[in-house]
């Protein structure tokens, strides 16, 4: 071999290489979940999805590559309620670009973030400030529907998808929320002491029942006792009577009076404890206190008579 030939099979053996080496940049490798967008000669020429694609060495040029994964766009917007309370809404949007639309998510659209935020400022703007603090609180779910609602139709023309849009909070100033608490404690306060006075009045009320209860039967103790002392003596009068001829209730009287006398000094005499007592002893007393029975039950009597 000459210098020639060893030069022109260098020349082939280069141009080979050169050919295998071009042919191979051809192939490209696109990951799950993604999209490679390729340019010929700056024209749109298609998209490549995952696995190993292939593409015109020289001519054909990745654009760019699409993250087909669901995002999340995180923001906080502030912004007054109808009774005059700047608030501070954190929202989190989570979006993906429709695998059929990649086109369009690529060439339309240079920052779909700044998209949707503005979309998401324009909503929440639009609702909260006709809404007073506490609507705002309770319709969370309601602005987060609206927001999405609000993002579908428009950012379906640019290729994205809304998944999600979540109000995650509504927080309103230090100072207002430290009010809320003072006003809830207060008419918790209110509430707890609402109900001590309804219990202590349940207790006072059942204690009067008891105490009422108590002395009406107590009451009625004494009148049985009386009345059973009652029959007693006139079973007494009734049998002595018979047994004694010519006795009148009046004897009888006087008899039980002279009887009980006489037991209540025994008492009196037996008793070590006793202290010293002062009183007649002559029978004499006994009728003197059976008169002055006698004028109070007529007096009681003819009181009786007056009122009436």
């Amino acid at each position: 071999m000459d210098a020639g030939q060893g030069a022109l099979f260098v020349f082939y053996g280069l141009v080979l290489l050169f050919a295998i080496g071009t042919i191979l940049s051809g192939f490209f490798q696109v990951m799950t979940a993604e999209a490679a967008v390729i340019q010929r000669m700056g024209k749109f020429q298609c998209v490549a999805t995952a696995g190993i694609n292939f593409k015109l060495p020289w001519l054909d040029q990745i654009a760019g590559r699409i993250d087909l994964r669901v995002q999340q766009l995180a923001l906080d917007v502030e912004t007054k309620t109808k009774d005059n309370v700047f608030v501070k809404i954190p929202v989190s949007v989570q979006y993906h670009v429709i695998p059929d639309k990649v086109y369009e998510a690529f060439y339309k659209l240079a920052n779909p973030k700044q998209q949707i935020s503005s979309y998401v400022f324009n909503v929440i703007l639009g609702h909260v400030p006709k809404m007073i603090l506490d609507d705002a609180f309770l319709q969370q779910s309601d602005i987060a529907v609206a927001i999405k609602e609000g993002l579908d139709d428009v950012m379906k023309t640019y290729g994205y998808a809304i998944d999600q849009a979540l109000v995650t909070d509504i927080e309103p100033d230090e100072k207002v929320k430290a009010a809320m608490n003072e006003i809830n404690a207060a008419q918790r306060e209110q509430v707890a002491a609402s109900a001590r006075g309804e219990a202590e009045k349940i207790l006072k009320v059942k204690q009067a029942e008891a105490e009422a209860e108590s002395k009406a039967l107590q009451g009625q103790g004494i009148a049985n006792q009386r009345k059973a002392i009652i029959n007693g003596l006139k079973d007494s009068v009734e049998a002595f009577a018979q047994a004694v001829e010519g006795s009148t209730p009046k004897d009888v009287m006087m008899l039980v009076l002279v009887t009980q006398y006489l037991d209540t000094m025994k008492e009196i005499g037996a008793n070590d404890r006793s202290n010293t007592i002062l009183m007649s002893h002559s029978p004499a007393a006994v009728g003197e206190l059976f008169q002055q029975m006698q004028n109070a039950v007529m007096i009681g009597q003819k009181a009786a008579e007056s009122a009436k």
